[in-house]
């Protein structure tokens, strides 16, 4: 599975939408796209794809930017396991 569908596996968990994720494409907007992409669900996010890929986001690299598209929090995954590898 590549990073994308994973991501978007985790997208589909945290915010319970029962399959709804495997249409998503990278140019998907999220944050105030989805409703159920709330402040709730922005932490339950992050901690399931800290948890899936074993990465730690610092505070100050989360942003409305990251959270903008799937593919921009795709992007961000592959960015820190980039980071973790080096």
């Amino acid at each position: 599975m590549t990073t994308l569908e994973l991501v978007r596996n985790v997208i589909d968990e945290a915010l319970n939408l029962q399959g709804r994720s495997r249409f998503f494409s990278p140019e998907t907007p999220l944050l105030g796209s989805l409703p159920e992409l709330d402040s709730m669900a922005v932490l339950a996010l992050v901690s399931g794809l800290e948890s899936r890929f074993d990465i730690v986001f610092p505070d100050d690299q989360l942003n409305a930017s990251v959270f903008a598209t799937v593919g921009s929090l795709s992007r961000a995954v592959d960015e820190h396991l980039k980071t973790r590898e080096a």
